[in-house]
């Protein structure tokens, strides 16, 4: 009975909060972390939330959690992996950055790059770039999305179409078993889609989490990426699909798994 309880309660502060924490639930019912991990276990089990890193979060296909909640989450592994990719980028060159906060994570980790022509559609990465005077930034025009400081729509896919650059570097709310890469807003898909098809090579930086989650719109396939960037090794049917096109995928910490 008290169990059951506890996963009714979890639920309710889920849809409340958009995460819960071990160490927040532990405290807010007074119980072990033991107990805790277990609740969250059987409640990810069922389908009712998602583990990630330090908790659950709820498992929407339809609505992108909040931009607080998503920059809060992960935020060791998002910097690893982004300094990872910063680590594949030269001095001198000419890249697109997308919305989100992994490519807001690559942008802090670009900083003491030299000579760099950045195109972007998210304020908050040309807000991070602006602090070095060592690169040039060009900021698209497009409809603002208020909730997270993106530029969305076809003005800003028609800016991005104006040029062709070295590198691309965009993040995904969700990739699916098969290798197709997701999102919830088609107006920002259209936008990262002239991205890809606008870059010479194409790196994408995606924390573990998203093998998780779910999303509507489909922006592209895994077998479109020069490279990937995570955390952790991928399911096998997406690692084997980037080895048959020759994507190679660097982990955080560890050797790339396909040269």
């Amino acid at each position: 009975m008290a169990q059951n309880f506890r996963h009714d309660e979890i639920l309710t502060l889920a849809r409340e909060q958009g995460k819960v924490t071990v160490e927040m639930l532990s405290r807010h019912f007074d119980v072990t972390t033991q107990t805790i991990r277990r609740d969250l276990s059987d409640l990810c089990e069922s389908g009712n939330l998602t583990r990630v890193h330090g908790g659950a979060i709820l498992p929407s296909g339809v609505v992108n959690m909040g931009y607080e909640e998503r920059n809060n989450l992960a935020t060791s592994q998002k910097a690893a992996l982004a300094r990872m990719c910063a680590e594949q980028i030269p001095n001198g060159a000419s890249l697109f950055l997308n919305i989100g906060t992994t490519t807001e994570a690559v942008a802090r980790a670009l900083l003491n790059h030299k000579n760099l022509l950045v195109i972007t559609n998210n304020i908050n990465v040309a807000n991070i770039l602006a602090t070095t005077p060592h690169s040039e930034i060009i900021l698209a025009g497009g409809v603002l999305r208020r909730s997270d400081g993106g530029l969305v729509g076809d003005v800003a896919a028609e800016i991005i179409r104006q040029f062709r650059v070295d590198y691309a570097v965009i993040g995904t709310a969700a990739i699916a078993e098969d290798g197709v890469l997701l999102d919830y807003d088609f107006r920002e898909v259209r936008v990262t889609q002239a991205i890809i098809q606008n870059s010479r090579k194409r790196f994408l930086v995606a924390d573990a989490i998203k093998f998780s989650r779910h999303a509507p719109v489909r922006i592209a396939e895994m077998s479109d990426m020069t490279a990937f960037f995570t955390d952790r090794s991928p399911p096998a049917k997406i690692e084997a699909q980037c080895r048959e096109h020759g994507v190679k995928i660097h982990i955080a910490g560890g050797e790339p798994l396909v040269v």
